[in-house]
């Protein structure tokens, strides 16, 4: 079957949901050899995110709550990765 529009992953929680909005804004990427995310430090790509959290907040979600969702994730992400040795 031929797709013409590009589809949205399933998403089943708000945190997952927030995680995605994060990934794709470009605010955190995911460590290459542990897969742990990562705060990118990007003051545009969160704000990015936070417009996307505003004007697109899942269904049955309000913009407010989609927004504190994506806040709780951003300050549950290190910079680091837990795993990786240190500089």
């Amino acid at each position: 079957m031929l797709m013409t529009r590009q589809r949205r992953p399933a998403i089943r929680t708000l945190r997952g949901w927030a995680i995605y909005v994060l990934n794709e804004a470009g605010a955190i990427c995911e460590c290459e050899d542990h897969g742990w995310m990562q705060d990118r430090a990007d003051s545009h790509a969160r704000e990015r995110a936070f417009d996307i959290a505003r004007g697109d907040p899942p269904a049955g979600v309000s913009p407010d709550a989609a927004v504190d969702e994506v806040r709780d994730v951003l300050n549950s992400i290190g910079d680091t990765c837990p795993e990786c040795p240190p500089d």
